[in-house]
């Protein structure tokens, strides 16, 4: 009789404590209290070059064979990412000959490119992988500045710009390269986290809100003058998302400026 008690204690214990670390998970979780810009990624390579061709093709079967949302689901917990399918999609080709993948990557783009133990990482860079692996190419991932993407395009500093890269709309326009995508929507947000009652500009007001110290955080921050004029501080941390999530859990700041990409990837690790 004894034991059974003892037992039974236990089990409430347990009982309690997995409770206690289902609700401390589901506090780390964040939603989009304010979109300060809309935006898209995509893939950038110089007009009429055959890499984009094989790039893309090599993008398709994977597509085809449902590698990118299982990588999708991984990194985002949702199947989120939007290249066309095409089985075979490489047989219409020219066998590929050896090559070396210079991937042009914005190492501020967390989760879509980053730098992680001195190397790079993260779903675009992963995907890049596979798609070398496919073609039987190599891989160079080289850091660049987005608004950089056709001076590193066509000085042939990179093949393909593609890493958390929004490509600009003049350029675009002007048809300076050549775009392959938009694959997946990146929109610039202000998160808060879960509980905390900040769902609207308005609850912003007198709030500290950690940054990253880019000059595209800046850049989204100053198309909202009157939500600046009412937050209580603009902390900006060097380092990046990572680094402001972190002060956002050791509740050093309210909300964070960040990627919608971002919000997705927290609220599924």
């Amino acid at each position: 009789m004894k034991i059974r008690k003892i037992l039974c204690l236990l089990l409430a214990l347990l009982t309690l404590f997995a409770l206690s670390a289902c609700g401390s998970e589901q506090s780390y979780r964040v939603s989009n209290a304010l979109t300060l810009v809309e935006q898209q990624y995509s893939l950038a390579f110089r007009n009429d070059d055959p890499i984009c061709d094989y790039v893309t093709a090599a993008l398709e079967e994977l597509s085809a064979e449902g590698r990118i949302n299982e990588l999708s689901r991984k990194w985002f917990g949702a199947e989120v990412v939007d290249f066309p399918k095409k089985e075979g999609a490489l047989s219409a080709l020219e066998p590929p000959k050896e090559h070396t993948l210079l991937l042009g990557v914005d190492v501020n783009s967390f989760p879509m490119a980053y730098m992680q133990s001195g190397n790079f990482w993260g779903f675009d860079v992963e995907l890049a992988g596979f798609v070398c692996d496919k073609l039987g190419w190599k891989l160079q991932v080289l850091p660049i500045e987005k608004e950089n993407v056709y001076v590193e395009l066509y000085s042939g500093n990179i093949d393909v710009a593609w890493g958390g890269i929004a490509l600009d709309e003049a350029e675009l326009s002007a048809g300076k390269y050549t775009q392959y995508g938009p694959y997946i929507d990146n929109d610039i947000i202000i998160v808060a986290r879960d509980g905390s009652h900040i769902s609207s500009s308005s609850g912003l007001k007198d709030k500290i809100v950690a940054t990253p110290t880019t000059p595209e955080a800046l850049a989204a921050l100053e198309t909202q003058p009157k939500l600046m004029e009412k937050l209580g501080q603009i902390m900006r941390i060097p380092g990046g998302t990572i680094e402001c999530f972190a002060a956002l859990y050791a509740g050093q700041c309210d909300a964070v400026l960040t990627d919608s990409t971002a919000m997705l990837y927290y609220n599924s690790h």
